[in-house]
């Protein structure tokens, strides 16, 4: 009896938790940050949470390519009132759930009357399907971009360890401190040829933040480089399952492992009210 009191219990918590919705962003283009944003989603997935990633990089949407689906609609369907959100969904590998945006996410800011009530009523299912939401925006400080990553609680920054993407990294994150300073954003430094060149981008980077923003940012971890990644975007396979032993694949299950172990320490605001705030972003 007590078993079961408990699982009932723990079935009601897991009721009442909104969905975690993380960003995956970066300063520059070309730093692999859909690469991270599709693999770690994956490596949650084989952790046996319930995932769900949306495209919303408005120039450069190619989630689907690196996960080797095709969706027949987007989120901007849904926002015309020609879809609904369940009809825009698609399966992807693993089981991870796919919402193509593209350049459709744009129609977010002109939302309103019926239409606004039906895609608000239909969020309120996904807090209940997925434990983690994970966005692929843009890349750099347009306001597009920004929307996304300002209305999150949680943000993943990727760089490599190339001067100029180390330099977008710092005023991508100054901004959002600026914008947003109760927003938790953690660094990931990708294409890295050692652990210690990575840890070294991270202290170069935080040193700056201390110098001139009187702040700095949790390393959350690196990702070596290897050829296996460019093989496994010309397969249209993600890395982590077209070389699930290469060295790509276990820095990111270990990204994963700490991102999914952890107790944030912000709050979740749930998919209804992160929309909200993307769409009074984008009105501005």
């Amino acid at each position: 009896m007590r078993d079961q009191a408990e699982g009932l219990r723990n079935l009601v918590k897991k009721q009442e938790t909104s969905s975690r919705i993380i960003a995956v962003t970066s300063g520059k283009g070309g730093v692999g940050k859909t690469n991270i944003a599709v693999n770690l989603a994956l490596a949650l997935r084989q952790l046996d949470y319930r995932v769900a990633l949306i495209d919303v990089d408005l120039g450069l949407a190619n989630v689907d390519i690196i996960l080797g689906v095709n969706p027949p609609y987007t989120l901007g369907h849904v926002f015309r009132g020609e879809k609904t959100l369940e009809e825009v969904i698609v399966e992807g590998p693993l089981g991870v759930k796919l919402l193509a945006g593209g350049s459709g996410v744009a129609d977010l800011a002109n939302l309103n009357g019926w239409r606004l009530e039906v895609f608000i009523k239909s969020l309120e299912r996904l807090n209940q399907e997925f434990d983690f939401i994970i966005l692929d925006t843009g890349a750099g400080i347009h306001r597009n971009v920004l929307s996304f990553v300002l209305a999150t609680t949680e943000v993943l920054v990727v760089t490599t360890p190339e001067p100029t993407a180390i330099t977008d990294a710092y005023g991508l994150i100054k901004v959002i401190h600026q914008r947003n300073y109760q927003t938790q954003v953690r660094l990931i430094v990708n294409m890295a040829r050692s652990p210690n060149e990575a840890e070294m981008v991270a202290e170069k980077l935080n040193s700056v933040l201390r110098e001139y923003v009187q702040w700095e940012v949790e390393y959350l971890g690196y990702v070596l480089y290897e050829t296996q990644v460019n093989k496994a975007v010309a397969e249209q396979s993600p890395v982590l399952l077209a070389y699930p032993s290469s060295m790509t694949s276990r820095s990111i299950k270990r990204i994963a492992s700490l991102v999914a172990g952890e107790n944030p320490q912000v709050v979740a605001m749930g998919v209804k009210g992160f929309f909200a705030k993307v769409q009074d972003f984008l009105r501005i």
